[in-house]
């Protein structure tokens, strides 16, 4: 399999040349050359299949013969070490649980799998390094630095907006020590990541080997596929079409979920959630994309004013709106709105959702109203204790702290405050 830059002014390259480059040089992501959907009959039997046989399968053609099939397996078996509940909220509606993991958020999946895979592309590299760089607004940082950590030959660098993280997030990637390094930015989530993408071209840094583990990163995209087999496998027994709403930041888990349904997975309908940071909303209104700076919410880890994954879409589509607009839709919703869902759900049926969860259950609301023979399911892509500021007095409630939490919550936080590129540079070295 071969990777080419969606600016199309630079050489395609590898599975493991895309996964250590991470951007291409010309500033492009990275799109795989052929996409071939996988035979029907791997539908059919789906439900008798593990979660390591359906993710190999959805996978393998991605990778190629750059890992050998045994060690894609074992590197897969070691990324899936958690379940993925479909749990019932409500006549139709479904909650996809994507927190189970060790740091109790969806990232968890792709954090492991590239970590795995970077790990393998450096075995015989007893000298080299790679310096993983990495922007977060939220959860992608705890992930990566749980997914990182101890990982012989890999650096871990992670830029985060100060204040605009929850606590517990930003205990979750400025405790762990060793190879991990956590910069607090004076400034917003997108001044992060135009710091990180800066990086990447910047020759003068060439010998840090740099790489990223956001969703830019193939290696930590991909994976994301997996959860909507996995949601199909739990609900094809019902025999109805399946719509499924993914709150929406950096779109890079709706983007995964488009290429599941490029493989033939069954899905009717896609509905990208945002909070106020409505960039894409917009786009489907009048057909511009206009990006603009990003607002804080109480979603925070959706607070992207330019979502990297888009293009990544577009291209899904041939940059054919007709054709997008009729798998895909897109609603924004306010802090105010996200509050009145979370008690809704909790009153009507007693399920404790997150921030971003509500935002995903609002706009799944909102699509079934043109699919009423549909299931839908809405993705919950952290745990409620990561934001129990604003999940307890919203709801009333004390949330127990799980083991994943309590291991990290009263660990010393360690970061370096920087707000230029250049104090970036200079902490690189």
């Amino acid at each position: 399999m071969k990777y080419y830059s969606l600016n199309h002014n630079a050489p395609k390259v590898s599975f493991q040349e895309a996964v250590i480059q991470g951007l291409a040089s010309d500033k492009g992501l990275y799109f795989p050359e052929n996409i071939t959907a996988l035979d029907p009959s791997f539908f059919d039997k789906i439900e008798s299949l593990s979660h390591e046989e359906i993710a190999f399968e959805a996978i393998k053609q991605f990778v190629g013969d750059e890992i050998p099939a045994a060690k894609l397996k074992e590197i897969i078996s070691d990324t899936l070490v958690f379940d993925f509940p479909v749990v019932k909220v409500e006549n139709g509606i479904y909650s996809l649980e994507l927190f189970h993991g060790p740091t109790m958020a969806f990232k968890d999946v792709g954090a492991r799998f590239m970590s795995r895979c970077l790990g393998y592309f450096n075995k015989d590299k007893k000298d080299a390094k790679n310096t993983v760089l990495v922007a977060t607004s939220g959860d992608t940082g705890g992930a990566v630095a749980s997914g990182f950590l101890g990982v012989d030959g890999v650096d871990v660098v992670i830029l985060y907006p100060s204040g605009k993280v929850s606590d517990i997030q930003e205990k979750q990637l400025t405790t762990l020590g060793q190879n991990i390094k956590a910069l607090e930015v004076d400034g917003v989530f997108d001044d992060c990541q135009d710091m990180v993408k800066k990086a990447f071209l910047d020759e003068t840094l060439a010998h840090k080997n740099l790489t990223s583990a956001n969703s830019i990163n193939i290696a930590r995209w991909l994976p994301q596929m997996f959860y909507f087999f996995f949601a199909y496998k739990a609900l094809k027994s019902q025999n109805k079409p399946l719509v499924f709403s993914c709150p929406s930041g950096n779109f890079g888990n709706i983007c995964a979920g488009i290429m599941a349904k490029k493989l033939g997975l069954p899905i009717e309908h896609f509905v990208a959630s945002t909070n106020v940071n409505d960039t894409v909303p917009r786009f489907l209104e009048n057909g511009k994309y206009d990006p603009k700076p990003s607002k804080a919410t109480i979603s925070n880890a959706m607070d992207v004013g330019n979502p990297s994954n888009f293009i990544r879409i577009q291209e899904l589509y041939n940059n054919d709106l007709k054709a997008f607009e009729k798998d895909f839709s897109s609603y924004s919703y306010t802090d105010e709105e996200t509050l009145v869902a979370l008690k809704n759900i909790y009153n009507t049926d007693g399920y404790i959702a997150e921030p971003h969860g509500a935002v995903g259950y609002l706009g799944l609301k909102k699509e079934l109203e043109k699919h009423p023979n549909a299931i839908g399911i809405f993705l919950e892509t952290a745990h409620p204790i990561k934001f129990l500021d604003v999940v307890e007095p919203a709801l009333g409630i004390t949330l127990p702290i799980p083991a994943q939490i309590e291991s990290v919550i009263n660990e010393e936080k360690v970061s370096v405050k920087i707000g230029t590129y250049e104090e970036l540079k200079s902490f690189l070295g």
